[in-house]
């Protein structure tokens, strides 16, 4: 690999300092309010409703305990070009609404795509040596691809058209919606500051793909009823979704035990594709 290539492949294995990460019953109710939960979701937007148990939303895990900077050891990273390409959460036992855990974020995958790089980094919580949830981050870095690495798998997933009667659940976001998000820990300025999205080449601040992938679990729930238990949830983002947009998911069921998804956007393009998850009743 010669001297000069941005990133060092040798770095897929490295691991954050573990770091203890705590949450409360009122950090459960902000990221349901994130994701656009409201007065009918009492059981994830409130505490002390009469008969209701409150319950964390399944995607909350993707905004607990993950250390971005072990990715910095790959190589300098120019951050505006920094896009995020994929997410899954495996959830390995049931989550508390208040707790702490012991989180430690790893590189598992860094491929060579040519014009860009692909970065895998997946953080790991558990509680008392108990691995609890697995958060697997996909990052696109344009302008960072070229020294000659593997260029990895290419993930191919099935499209709700493909697999009988699909459901379709369409929400409507708010103008503010990336501003209520934020408060969940996720303070890139892509999403708030209008210099910053310029700098991107956007034209204002846009929603975090993370938002869209936390309507689109909560989609998942609704298809699926309140005995359900999502036991894993992944897909990738295709297009940016600005504050305000409506939101539309379609939901297939292929089996007793997985649904599949796609998301699409303002004038109906697709933003969230190859969207699948695992569950248990």
């Amino acid at each position: 690999m010669p001297e000069s290539s941005p990133f060092d492949p040798s770095v897929v294995g490295a691991r954050s300092a573990p770091k203890t990460v705590t949450w409360s019953s009122r950090d459960c109710m902000l990221y349901a309010l994130g994701v656009g939960a409201g007065v009918d979701d009492l059981a994830y937007t409130t505490n002390n409703t009469h008969n209701v148990d409150q319950k964390m939303v399944p995607t909350m895990p993707v905004t607990l305990g993950v250390d971005f900077s072990v990715i910095k050891r790959a190589g300098r990273i120019d951050w505006t070009k920094v896009l995020h390409a994929e997410q899954r959460v495996d959830l390995l036992g049931t989550i508390p609404t208040e707790g702490e855990a012991e989180a430690v974020t790893e590189i598992t995958e860094l491929w060579d795509k040519g014009k860009a790089a692909l970065i895998v980094a997946r953080t790991t919580g558990s509680i008392a040596g108990e691995p609890l949830w697995h958060s697997s981050a996909s990052l696109f870095i344009r302008g960072a691809g070229g020294w000659g690495g593997e260029r990895g798998p290419v993930s191919s997933a099935p499209t709700p058209e493909a697999d009988g009667p699909v459901k379709t659940i369409t929400y409507q976001t708010r103008p503010d919606q990336a501003l209520i998000y934020r408060l969940s820990g996720d303070y890139n300025p892509l999403h708030s500051d209008p210099a910053f999205a310029a700098r991107a080449g956007l034209d204002r601040p846009i929603l975090h793909g993370l938002c869209t992938f936390g309507f689109a679990g909560r989609a998942v729930l609704e298809v699926l009823g309140d005995d359900a238990v999502i036991t894993s949830m992944a897909a990738r983002f295709a297009a940016p979704v600005w504050p305000g947009d409506s939101l539309s998911i379609d939901i297939a069921q292929p089996d007793d035990t997985t649904v599949v998804f796609g998301m699409r956007g303002r004038d109906g393009g697709e933003v969230l594709t190859g969207g699948r998850a695992t569950y248990r009743m």
